[in-house]
């Protein structure tokens, strides 16, 4: 598996000690020099993403997975790197970068319809999978329990960005955004969150089920005809054959190898239950909302809105519970308009 080191502006030195560079590519934009791993399969696609890429049809998805990168981030209590998957913005802005988070076991992906839109908009957006998920390199499988994940964002973001942002979560992403939000009040200049599912307490009794059984659901998950009916459910009226290909695109990342073991290794640890920490997210904080939400109730939202010290909702017409996916034009021009609001 071919390894790399990504530049944008500075990469840590120590970063570069564990990680062997078999290729690498240059480009100029804007001043910046960026140096990373190249698309080196099929269609220009990275040869780190499962092959099943290449069925994908939606352009947006295809255009995205080619852009998708590794950067290697330190792990806790180690000197040891994970080669950590996510979109990297071609220029760094002087404006606080927006970070975007995805839903509950899926990838950057997610962001394939409203990443051009925030790069035309002038905005700097990276597009990161949570550990555990998306399409990093993790052989040697790290704890994806919800400290982990949140460290492993924290040094992603201390050693890249380096910067407040304003971080977006969409459903279950909106709970690791409160998560960090709380405990790294000094990265994170204000909060998105859309059809946040914030109020779950954690994986409750899966995380007593006995491995075997653990393991058998977690099979189950990765099947088509369950991920195609979790669209079905999603998305608010689109064609079979569009639901078919982005139930593709968003089980792309079960075919990484260490997919199943990651996904245990979450759903026993308990996963997230931030409902204590709400009240103390200090950050003003937009919600979004789809107004045909069948997975999140609305009035979850509300309840949401209200007890969030500094919050505001706006209302997506004609979408469900991935507005950013159905609607992204609207759901950019929210996010842009909060991002360089004072």
């Amino acid at each position: 598996m071919m390894m790399a080191a990504v530049k944008l502006g500075s990469l840590p030195p120590a970063a570069l000690g564990g990680v062997t560079v078999t290729k690498k590519c240059e480009r100029s934009s804007g001043g910046v020099r960026v140096v990373g791993e190249c698309g080196s399969g099929g269609n220009g696609f990275p040869s780190f993403l499962p092959k099943q890429v290449e069925k994908i049809k939606d352009p947006f998805a295809r255009n995205l997975a080619r852009r998708i990168k590794r950067l290697p981030v330190q792990i806790e209590c180690s000197d040891s790197f994970i080669m950590s998957s996510c979109v990297q913005p071609l220029i760094q802005r002087d404006a606080n970068p927006v970070v975007l988070l995805h839903c509950f076991d899926s990838s950057c992906l997610e962001w394939r319809r409203a990443y051009p839109l925030l790069e035309e908009s002038g905005l700097e957006a990276w597009a990161i999978d949570v550990l555990g998920w998306g399409f990093s390199d993790l052989g040697r499988l790290p704890p994806c329990n919800v400290a982990s994940k949140r460290y492993h964002l924290y040094q992603l973001w201390n050693s890249y960005i380096k910067r407040p942002v304003v971080l977006v979560g969409p459903s279950l992403g909106a709970a690791v955004a409160i998560d960090f939000a709380v405990n790294y009040p000094e990265a994170v200049k204000k909060l998105v969150l859309i059809n946040p599912s914030v109020y779950a307490e954690g994986t409750g009794n899966l995380a007593k089920l006995p491995r075997v059984v653990a393991y058998a659901g977690v099979s189950l998950l990765k099947t088509f005809p369950l991920r195609l009916y979790a669209n079905l459910l999603a998305f608010n009226g689109i064609s079979l054959s569009r639901s078919l290909d982005w139930t593709n695109v968003g089980r792309l990342h079960c075919h990484m190898p260490w997919w199943k073991d990651a996904t245990v290794n979450f759903m026993v640890s308990g996963g997230y239950n931030v409902v204590s920490q709400i009240k103390q997210v200090k950050q003003k904080t937009l919600l979004i909302c789809g107004e045909n939400d069948r997975i999140v109730s609305n009035q979850l939202a509300m309840r949401l809105l209200f007890e969030l010290p500094k919050a505001r909702m706006q209302r997506v017409p004609d979408s469900g519970h991935l507005p950013h996916v159905e609607k992204p034009r609207r759901v950019v021009k929210l996010i842009a308009d909060f991002a360089q609001s004072n």
